[in-house]
């Protein structure tokens, strides 16, 4: 995965450890299950789409370092969250 200046200068930092997290651990389990849900795969969607776009698809996710349907499901995902930007 590329990391942009930003997020290198963020794990720079927690390498150096200058971050620490303390946590309830009710609170903790909160997270946990809101994690949980958030990475459910509970659904199929199949769908036709042109050759050409699953080759760039593809090609894409290789660049990423990802599975291209990982790939896909996370541009999905970023979209429906209003976090997918355009370069």
């Amino acid at each position: 995965m590329k990391l942009n200046k930003e997020e290198k200068e963020i794990r720079a930092s927690v390498e150096r450890g200058e971050w620490s997290i303390t946590t309830k651990k009710s609170e903790l389990r909160k997270y946990q299950e809101a994690a949980r849900q958030m990475l459910k795969k509970d659904a199929r969607l199949n769908i036709r789409i042109s050759s050409q776009d699953l080759k760039n698809l593809q090609k894409k996710a290789m660049e990423e370092g990802l599975p291209y349907q990982t790939f896909v499901s996370s541009l999905l995902h970023k979209y429906v969250a209003g976090r997918l930007v355009e370069a």
